[in-house]
């Protein structure tokens, strides 16, 4: 068993408390993990509050905050193979995809470290005889962030990057299910250079870990990623602190096909959407909504892709789907379709674990086709390889279906019309509107969506303004004495 610290002000403690973390893919502890408790949270944000009023980091210039930043991405780059190893280990995905998404992450710290020293103030030409004013922009102060599992160097990246690029100090809770490679990234902050308590990171769970960070007095930012139910209970602790928010939530992604669409490219687009990852993405394509027309040659050849995915041993290059990173998540997708199945849908493919990964958290990749929108597997989020299908008879169709959720991340468009893409990204209620792809990221676009997907956008120029504040700066010029303001004139 390995033993995982905190990191808490430049130092790695044991915790008072510890738990064990299950490798998904052998149902086995293979890690003990320390356990936050209040007066822990308590500390770490202490810290970062001194390390934010203090000159060490904040008298550095912010390119030298951006220096601190590429050093940074450099150590990433070249753990990068370690910390896929953890990932993989403690959350089950895959190893060829860890090991790539961790080598990208690196990206944005170099690109919000490329970024520190360009946040402007403005000069406002007013409307006041004698005066000069102008508006500052300042770091916000300390920040909450707090990830799921799924992708948790990448969430942290476009929390964290963008924070210390603004001169913000970071407390960061990674989550306890599969925390290790957060806590293992803890050494290449320590090596970078980055003065004490300006990012501390530790683990633990809701309510003496979560519940207290989320609601410290001294946290003046949080940055959420997870489901809308845990986020509600931090929008409730965020009112003990009145701390700006910004929550990245869940999805339940359309991918509209048209039957102008490059089928051979569409399936591939649409498997890499729902599978990858084993579905457990935000922006996951869960809702295929194909055109009537071409619905039996897309499903075919969708059905026959999905029962040829190698489902395999995560640390294995040749697996293309792993293990579900917990037990409950198989349990909710089972439950979910079988209430679909009951309501109408017809199981076209998978529906149940494979049988033959001893006790890992597997499950097989699974098409459901609907008839009606109400159908449950259209309407709540699996978070697991299952993919919806429904049919559409026109445009105006296509975009009633689309927009029919309560969620608003993502959405695929698949068409060669140029004329139909425009009108459809106009049309369409989500942050993210690929067209003939599907799942791009980029440090350099926001992230982010409407209705029960969240508040507020990651990635971009944005998201660094998000972290600071504007003060302004008002000074008079004239050497004439201001006027008695009791005196009739």
């Amino acid at each position: 068993m390995q033993t995982f610290q905190h990191y808490i002000d430049g130092r790695f403690e044991d915790a008072s408390a510890t738990f064990d973390s299950i490798n998904p893919a052998t149902r086995q502890p293979w890690a003990r993990m320390p356990r936050a408790r209040e007066a822990d949270v308590d500390r770490a944000v202490r810290a970062a509050d001194r390390a934010f009023r203090a000159p060490q980091w904040s008298g550095l210039t912010a390119s030298q905050r951006g220096r601190l930043l590429f050093r940074l991405a450099d150590l990433i780059e070249a753990e990068a193979p370690h910390l896929a190893e953890l990932e993989t280990r403690d959350t089950g995905k895959i190893i060829r995809e860890t090991r790539a998404q961790i080598a990208y992450v690196a990206e944005y710290y170099r690109y919000y470290g490329g970024l520190a020293d360009k946040v402007e103030g403005r000069y406002i030409d007013i409307d006041k005889a004698d005066t000069e004013a102008y508006l500052r922009r300042e770091p916000i102060g300390v920040v909450a962030a707090v990830v799921p599992w799924n992708s948790q160097l990448f969430l942290s990246a476009v929390k964290i990057a963008p924070a210390l690029a603004a001169g913000c100090t970071v407390v960061l809770k990674a989550s306890e299910d599969g925390p290790a490679p957060l806590l293992a990234f803890a050494r290449l902050v320590d090596k970078a250079g980055f003065p004490p308590g300006v990012i501390s990171i530790l683990t633990g769970f809701g309510d003496d870990c979560g519940r207290v960070l989320t609601s410290h007095p001294l946290v003046s930012r949080i940055a959420f990623t997870g489901g809308p139910e845990t986020a509600r209970h931090v929008v409730r602790n965020s009112a003990e602190n009145l701390a700006y928010l910004t929550l990245e939530l869940g999805g339940k992604s359309p991918v509209v096909v048209f039957p102008d669409a490059d089928l051979d490219s569409t399936v591939n687009a649409i498997i890499s959407g729902i599978f990858a990852a084993s579905g457990q993405s935000c922006v996951a394509g869960s809702r295929l909504i194909a055109h009537r027309a071409i619905l039996p040659a897309l499903l075919a050849r969708l059905k026959e892709r999905a029962e040829r995915i190698h489902i395999g041993t995560p640390d294995d290059m040749a697996t293309e789907m792993g293990p579900l990173a917990t037990e409950r998540q198989v349990t909710h997708i089972q439950d979910l379709i079988t209430r679909s199945v009951a309501a109408g849908a017809r199981l076209v493919t998978g529906g149940a674990p494979p049988g033959h990964h001893g006790e890992g958290y597997y499950f097989r990749p699974t098409i459901l086709l609907c008839e009606n929108g109400d159908t449950p597997c259209l309407r709540e989020e699996f978070f697991g390889p299952v993919l919806s299908v429904i049919a559409f008879d026109d445009e105006a169709d296509a975009v009633a279906q689309a927009n029919d959720t309560p969620y608003g991340l993502a959405c695929g468009v698949f068409t060669r019309d140029l004329a139909r893409a425009k009108r459809m990204t106009a049309a369409l209620r989500a942050g993210i509107v690929w067209v003939n792809t599907y799942r791009m990221v980029s440090p350099m676009m926001p992230f982010g969506g409407y209705g029960l997907s969240g508040l507020g956008r990651e990635g971009g120029m944005e998201a660094m303004l998000d972290y600071t504040r504007t003060k302004s700066v008002w000074i008079r010029t004239s050497d004439t004495p201001i006027s008695d303001p009791f005196v009739m004139r």
